[in-house]
């Protein structure tokens, strides 16, 4: 579970400034669950720099509530949560001299989407906000507000999450996991699934991966697995720590990312997947997948040009699909492997996708 923060202050003297506005955003990998926005009494006078940045000055926070009044709910929003911010290092460190200043000991792991859209999506020119989400196509309203601001980072993160084929976030986040009576470790794991199409993955304690699975209801999927009675199957639920999960909304997408994941991460308790035979050439060298996404405002994009398959990726502008620079970037790049143009082939003579844009 995430929550996507994101603060502004009164600017000032270090470990001297004051929140003038906060956003946060609950994200459970898949939708978001919980908000809070508020304008916040900083108790201090606003810095004239700020108010031409962002547009906050005195009088607006004047009868906003003061942070004492507000820290009970940002303690029960961000509980048992990895804090993900743009520039992490500064928005936690601004809550922890809040809290610190009321007597509490704020402690929360936390994620940063500058470090991380570096080592997933290297060798770009900036990785400020605003110039990262241009590049990648994200829209950004109310730029320098606490809501703006946080809604970018959740889809810059939603992004990275489908870029990070090492699992490098999942096993941040999950470090501090701890062992409890397997069923009701096993009946929690159950209830924090949801219904629908993708990938899941069963860790360890230290968030290695050892199994990998799929399924249209991927909560019924995990469920059946969970009733195995196979020696193999007692060996595994003994070394389950955490199941996480990858909605995809495309059966193709689904079948994709489950090939990847296991050539990728080899998990203890997978089968490996024979090879087959080299696919043909696709019907058309150049061309883009359109398909249902990962709820109905969004859609599924896989990229094919040159008779090769280059990625997938989600949308919800059409500036996005029909831009092919920035569709470049948007998709995730895969790892070359046996069986991928099978895999998009052989799909796409038995179903139907919604939509082709060949160019």
């Amino acid at each position: 579970m995430y929550v996507i923060i994101d603060i502004e202050t009164t600017g000032g003297r270090y470990n001297e400034e004051g929140i003038t506005e906060i956003a946060i955003y609950k994200f459970d990998g898949a939708d978001v669950v919980d908000s809070f926005i508020t304008l916040v009494n900083p108790e201090k006078e606003i810095q004239p720099f700020v108010v031409n940045l962002t547009g906050i000055n005195n009088k607006m926070v004047r009868d906003a509530p003061k942070f004492h009044e507000i820290a009970k709910r940002i303690v029960e929003i961000t509980k048992d949560c990895v804090l993900v911010a743009h520039n992490a290092s500064f928005d936690y460190r601004i809550l922890k001299t809040e809290f610190r200043r009321l007597g509490y000991d704020f402690d929360v792991p936390t994620l940063c989407t500058i470090e991380l859209s570096k080592e997933l999506i290297p060798d770009l020119e900036s990785y400020s906000l605003g110039k990262l989400c241009r590049k990648l196509g994200i829209p950004v309203s109310d730029r320098h507000r606490a809501n703006g601001d946080a809604i970018a980072t959740l889809k810059l993160l939603q992004l990275l999450l489908l870029k990070d084929k090492e699992k490098q976030i999942v096993k941040h986040s999950i470090k501090r996991g701890n062992h409890r009576d397997l069923s009701k470790k096993f009946l929690s794991m159950l209830d924090g699934i949801p219904l629908n199409t993708g990938v899941f993955y069963f860790h360890k304690y230290n968030g290695d991966i050892i199994f990998i699975g799929k399924g249209s209801n991927i909560q019924k999927k995990v469920n059946s697995v969970f009733l195995q009675v196979s020696k193999k199957a007692r060996a595994m639920f003994k070394e389950i720590n955490s199941v996480t999960f990858d909605l995809t909304g495309s059966e193709l997408i689904t079948q994709l990312k489950y090939h990847e994941d296991l050539h990728a991460h080899n998990p203890k308790y997978n089968t490996v997947e024979a090879n087959g035979t080299e696919s043909k050439e696709y019907s058309n060298a150049n061309m883009v997948l359109i398909d249902k996404g990962r709820h109905i405002s969004e859609k599924s994009v896989i990229l094919i040009e040159n008779n090769e398959y280059k990625g997938y990726g989600y949308t919800d502008l059409d500036y996005q699909v029909n831009n092919l620079e920035v569709l470049q970037k948007i998709v995730s790049a895969p790892k070359q492997l046996q069986n991928q143009d099978n895999i998009i082939n052989k799909y796409l003579v038995n179903n139907k996708i919604e939509k082709f844009i060949r160019f």
